[in-house]
């Protein structure tokens, strides 16, 4: 046996934390570090944050878990707050993303199923995505790295280059369900589709019958300064997939839908014992009184504005080390010259953290709430690490 009794599937970074405060994680012995990682863009309103804080205790005084045997006050209300602020109309809620992701594509396919197709089970996918690791979702992921070592590859994916709308067109088959996207790739380094490309999935899918599937699970919930980033191409799709953010630290998720997506969906065909747990949907009825207060994501798409244009001065500074900056509001990645681990390891020494994508690229996704002041002083730390490379990146 090993040192630790955990499996060993994590490359951890030998730090750990005892608290956090806002967009501060403090460990045990009190050191103080940025979190511009969030959690991975989980933990949208920070940590302790008091409307979550009170909303979670309130509800684990009363009740934590019934099953969805019964009636769940809290997902009715959910629910009903996902549909009136978005293109949907019926949600099922997930204990993560991954899940959701999974309920996604089954809906779709059982759509077609119900409709008298059920050769059309195929979901077209995109280079560089990643939608969970469950066998389905490592499959339509479509990454070897993660497929290795589990056998044969899940049937009913079909992978086209990243925003190559002419090879998923040429892709689409009798057998074609939908067309699952990221309207901004997280894992696949702050990649963001144009809204051109989005209009146009969304015509091929009008055109040829199947359902557009958004995964928003990390570019959701405010992250890019609207409460979903397919807004900003004014595109809607038909089933979507979201995570992270809804629950700020919270285990959840949820797909949302169209009522004629969700019409196959009929009872005993799909399930989850936790998904939607009064404890859950407390904390996202909670997360969303803050996202939705008004001018709140004007204040993201503010601060998200500050930060990029003070992280292209600093590219302007170190070329050798910082190729250029991409996304939007507060998903904003780093496209990394040096390794963008080693880039990583400089800005943790530093005490910002951040975390590391596809393409080279650093992610840096800090709490929507955070302030000014804590932007302008990871700046600071930004350049600084920055700085402490420059000179060994211009020798390699």
């Amino acid at each position: 046996m090993s040192g630790s009794a955990l499996f060993e599937t994590f490359a951890r970074v030998p730090l750990s934390f005892d608290r956090g405060e806002g967009t501060w994680l403090i460990t045990e012995d009190g050191q103080r570090y940025l979190d511009f990682a969030g959690g991975i863009a989980v933990n949208s309103l920070g940590h302790g944050h008091p409307k979550l804080v009170a909303a979670l205790t309130e509800q684990a005084g009363k009740l934590w878990h019934t099953s969805n045997l019964y009636q769940i006050p809290g997902q009715t209300r959910l629910a009903e707050r996902l549909v009136e602020n978005t293109f949907a109309d019926k949600v099922f809620f997930t204990n993560s993303g991954a899940e959701a992701l999974e309920c996604a594509i089954k809906t779709a396919r059982r759509y077609h199923y119900v409709n008298g197709r059920p050769e059309r089970f195929r979901t077209i996918t995109f280079e560089g995505a990643f939608h969970g690791r469950t066998l389905a979702t490592i499959a339509a992921g479509g990454q070897q790295k993660y497929l290795e070592g589990y056998g044969p590859k899940v049937e009913g994916f079909d992978q086209v280059p990243f925003d190559d709308i002419d090879a998923a067109e040429k892709a689409i088959t009798g057998e074609t369900a939908g067309i699952l996207i990221e309207p901004v790739q997280g894992e696949g380094g702050i990649r963001e589709v144009p809204a051109q490309s989005l209009k146009r999935l969304r015509e091929l899918c009008d055109e040829h019958g199947l359902l557009l599937i958004f995964d928003e699970v990390q570019c959701g919930i405010g992250r890019t300064g609207k409460l979903f980033a397919h807004e900003w191409a004014g595109v809607t799709p038909d089933l979507m997939a979201i995570a992270k953010g809804i629950g700020g630290g919270f285990p959840m998720g949820a797909c949302l839908a169209t009522d004629e997506a969700a019409a196959a969906m009929t009872p005993g065909v799909h399930g989850t014992t936790f998904g939607g747990n009064p404890l859950a949907m407390a904390v996202g009825n909670a997360v969303l009184d803050v996202v939705l207060e008004e001018g709140f994501l004007d204040e993201v798409r503010r601060k998200g504005l500050l930060m990029k244009q003070g992280l292209a001065a600093i590219a302007d500074e170190f070329p050798e080390v910082i190729e250029a900056i991409r996304g939007s509001g507060l998903m904003l990645g780093v496209k990394c010259k040096a390794p963008n681990a080693k880039v990583a390891a400089a800005l943790r020494d530093q005490k910002l953290l951040s975390v590391p994508a596809g393409d080279n690229v650093l992610r840096l996704l800090p709490p929507l709430t955070v302030t000014d002041a804590e932007i302008r002083e990871a700046l600071a730390r930004i350049r600084a690490g920055a700085m402490s490379l420059a000179p060994a990146a211009a020798a390699t």
